[in-house]
């Protein structure tokens, strides 16, 4: 059987935050090869039913370091805004792809563009990967970026979804070989918006054309100060929801040959989520309540949820060796354990979401400060999905 691991939420913390420490600590590294950006292998087909696609293209040169901190703390409020959507009663499969441009560690034959993620529901390796990544100076081809992540990425065509590119960065958006005024009207016609992120002032955006970027894709154009840190309420909810985010991991039963990895990571992510800033453990802990948080590629109790694995085929030496001598029953048994005691946490955390919702509007906090990377990207989904048939739906 998988044997809890039980710390104190205050241990755990700790190890959170010391973890996050030596990341950031730690010295920039070259970038590691670009990736083919092809969609990500699964034993479980994903059904044609309602998606969003989104591509985040972060710069990550000198200057940078503010938004990439954004992007680590807030991946996971980003995803979650999803989770009250819904279309056709459905509520919308989340596929999140990452390009960074504009590092001097990344190759100059391909314009320092890198597909560091094709789209994928993995959400624990998109937020590996964002605290990967380590800033350069280097030149910034906004054209370059969007070109590439519109010819390679696999986007699904079907209408009804939500497809969108969000790139970040505050270098003059026309500049480099590739024309990008001219990139973002040829992709806005596949039905991709095209939504700029100028890293500044809005009028040094205008001026180095952010806002005809996106004007002429159908996007948006959104400003936000990279280095300001996200206003943070905390709720008499936050330290139970966090809790439970970590109690989940044991409910989780690795197979095949990444899952010893992946369930590693899992962990690791809770520390990184942790260490990066006082909202990211709890909005991290919400994710793992909802659909969109999709393990199928290594946790049993997914695998089976969705109906591309069969319990009978799973071959032992896939599984942890001290699930291995279990006889068929005790394995069925001990799965449907596990997926029940995942159950009971989601609806936990959902409970407690929903009186912490109730206690944030009760504070009737003036909205203020300046945007943040989430907050534009929140702003400009709301006012294009609708064009998905997405609505979002007050629980």
């Amino acid at each position: 059987m998988n044997t809890p691991l039980t710390l104190s939420l205050g241990a755990a913390l700790l190890l959170a935050a010391s973890t996050g420490a030596r990341l950031r600590a730690a010295d920039p590294a070259p970038a590691p090869p670009a990736v083919t950006c092809a969609p990500v292998p699964s034993t479980v087909p994903v059904p044609a039913t309602a998606r969003v696609q989104v591509a985040l293209l972060l710069d990550t040169s000198g200057s940078m370091e503010g938004l990439i901190n954004q992007a680590r703390s807030q991946l996971w409020r980003i995803v979650n805004e999803f989770n009250a959507a819904k279309r056709d009663g459905k509520t919308p499969e989340v596929e999140v792809a990452l390009y960074e441009y504009g590092n001097d560690s990344l190759n100059a034959e391909n314009n320092w563009v890198r597909c560091v993620t094709p789209f994928t529901r993995d959400l624990d390796e998109v937020s590996r990967q964002l605290f990967a990544l380590r800033t350069n100076g280097g030149s910034e081809y906004c054209g370059a970026a969007i070109r590439h992540a519109a010819q390679n990425l696999t986007w699904d065509r079907s209408a009804g979804v939500y497809r969108a590119i969000f790139i970040a960065g505050n270098e003059p958006f026309t500049q480099g070989p590739v024309d990008a005024l001219e990139t973002c009207k040829s992709v806005s016609k596949d039905g991709v918006f095209i939504n700029t992120i100028h890293c500044g002032a809005p009028e040094e955006g205008v001026n180095g054309g952010w806002k005809a970027g996106a004007l002429i894709a159908d996007g948006k154009f959104l400003t936000i100060n990279q280095d300001a840190v996200a206003t943070h309420v905390e709720c008499p909810q936050d330290k139970e929801i966090i809790r439970l985010g970590i109690e989940i991991n044991r409910t989780y039963i690795r197979y095949g040959a990444l899952g010893e990895e992946k369930m590693k990571n899992q962990s690791a992510q809770d520390s990184n989520a942790a260490a990066a800033a006082p909202a990211a453990p709890v909005s991290r802990a919400l994710a793992k309540s909802s659909a969109n948080y999709y393990n199928t590629g290594w946790d049993l109790v997914d695998a089976l949820k969705n109906g591309g694995v069969k319990l009978a085929e799973v071959k032992r030496e896939q599984l942890a060796k001290d699930l291995q001598t279990l006889t068929p029953e005790q394995l069925k048994t001990h799965v449907e354990k596990q997926a029940a005691d995942r159950a009971a946490i989601q609806a936990q955390i959902q409970t407690l979401s929903t009186a912490r919702e109730k206690f944030l509007a009760e504070q009737a906090k003036p909205a203020g400060g300046p945007e943040t990377l989430d907050t534009a990207v929140i702003r400009a989904i709301h006012e294009q999905a609708g064009q998905a048939k997405l609505e979002w739906v007050k629980p």
